[in-house]
């Protein structure tokens, strides 16, 4: 028996070249050219053309090595032997500033070092997990017993939490002292431990950390001066023992890869004659293109029914694959634009001085409304992405402020007042510092009104201490 049935539904479909969009707009220029490098190397469908820039330029060069027509060339060229075979190797306008050091990282080097105690070779595997599950400050963020449950289920082994402890203890012992300390407290003990015990106050230290170092860390300092019964300027002086440890075990030596920080910019902005011009820092759509070859043997297999079905259908995905992605890329562009440029329309005072006093309170929702984008798309664009400027390199995200009204009811954006706050703080006597409730009564005099709490939000934002801490280590 037949049955109809009548019903009513709503879709939400989206275009294969717009999934493609979202998942490259938040990404760097340097992710950015990774990314098409790895669509290159899978997508045949997908060239690049080569800059005629550098063509030009290596043509002409007289460090590029020609080939050669002749015997008679050959036999009478002059460049030396060593130059042709150093470019088999490294090009020369890619030549180091130094020399090239082979460098290991910290774990590595930890796990070297604990093959030379005398241990039972059963537990380096175990030695070698707990070194591998360090952040790289040195620290274990996880308990033992989470970590005995990763070896347990990876290396199918049962082990409890509690066997790992001596372990970590070795560990502990290594160079940098203090790898694999699983706080900052337990990390201030071992160094404690490690120091002599005749060195002043160095007692109070150690009973300090041990037992009172939940109230230091909540900057309790009267409660601890009181328990501990010390005078001012004892407390004063255990404070500045612990001011002269160290708080990270590892803290980026010679001894780790060094780590390349530079910052590849998105954007290029420059001013000439108060006219501030933006510019991609690379413009990649114009150097990808659908291999030709490839699209006409598609339309010529759509026309002979006689070719594989299998082959006709991977050969038509990926040609639909190559001109969504170069689509998706010069939308990517195009919307990278309107928003910088909807930026530096808002903010156009601060680009052209640099000061951040200049900046208006901004928030996503403004760009989005004038570029007519929706907010998550704005966040997406504006993550991970850096402007060259004339006054330096800056982050996009770091535009994006909320705003304070002041006496005149104006709207100032709050790094403002962060840049205020800041400069009381220098300016302040250090032997008598201001409080948070002294800082909103002096932001109040110059027309700010800020509450208390927002003072201390933005002073930890800054890492100032609080006036109890400042005054400690004057």
């Amino acid at each position: 028996m037949l049955h109809q049935l009548q019903s009513q539904k709503l879709q939400h479909k989206i275009l294969p070249h717009h999934i493609a969009l979202l998942n490259l707009l938040h990404l760097d220029s340097l992710s950015l050219e990774q990314r098409i490098e790895d669509e290159i190397n899978e997508n045949p469908a997908l060239e690049e053309n080569a800059s005629s820039e550098d063509d030009g330029l290596d043509k002409f060069s007289k460090e590029t090595v020609q080939d050669f027509q002749n015997w008679e060339e050959y036999g009478y060229d002059d460049i030396p032997d060593y130059k042709t075979e150093y470019e088999n190797y490294l090009p020369s306008d890619k030549m180091p500033d130094r020399q090239i050091a082979e460098t290991l990282d910290f774990r590595e080097e930890l796990k070297k070092q604990y093959r030379f105690i005398e241990r039972d070779p059963s537990g380096y595997p175990l030695a070698d997990f707990i070194i591998d599950s360090l952040d790289e400050s040195g620290f274990l963020t996880h308990n033992l017993d989470t970590v005995a449950e990763e070896i347990s289920f990876k290396q199918n082994i049962w082990i409890q939490g509690d066997a790992l402890e001596p372990i970590l203890k070795d560990i502990q012992e290594l160079d940098p002292l203090g790898c694999g300390s699983r706080n900052l407290g337990e990390f201030f003990l071992i160094q404690l431990c490690k120091r002599s015990g005749k060195a002043p106050h160095h007692q109070a230290a150690l009973e300090l950390v041990r037992d009172h170092f939940d109230d230091l860390h909540a900057c309790n300092i009267e409660k601890i001066r009181r328990d501990m019964k010390m005078r001012d300027g004892q407390m004063k002086e255990v404070l500045q023992v612990l001011a002269s440890l160290k708080t990270r075990p590892f803290t980026g030596s010679t001894n780790s890869i060094q780590v390349n920080n530079t910052v590849f910019p998105d954007f290029i902005i420059t001013v000439e004659a108060d006219e501030i011009m933006v510019t991609l820092a690379r413009q990649r759509s114009a150097s990808l293109h659908v291999n030709q070859t490839w699209a006409e043997t598609v339309q010529q297999m759509d026309n002979d029914k006689s070719t594989d079905r299998g082959t006709r259908q991977y050969m038509r995905s990926k040609l639909a694959s190559a001109q969504w992605f170069i689509k998706a890329i010069r939308e990517r562009e195009t919307n990278m634009l309107k928003v910088i440029k909807a930026i530096i329309h808002f903010q156009t005072e601060y680009f052209k001085y640099g000061d951040t006093m200049q900046l208006k309170p901004m928030v996503l929702k403004n760009i989005a409304e004038i570029v007519g984008l929706d907010i998550s798309t704005v966040s997406r664009i504006t993550c991970n992405k850096y402007a060259d400027t004339p006054f330096g390199m800056i982050l996009l995200k770091n535009l994006f402020t909320e705003g304070l009204s002041n006496k005149e009811g104006t709207v100032i954006s709050n790094k403002v007042i962060q840049r205020i706050v800041e400069e009381v703080v220098q300016k302040e006597d250090k032997k008598k510092p201001y409080t948070d409730q002294e800082l909103t009564d002096i932001l109040s005099g110059k027309g700010y009104i800020v509450a208390r709490r927002t003072i201390a939000k933005y002073r930890d934002q800054l890492n100032i201490p609080v006036a109890q801490m400042r005054s400690l280590f004057f």
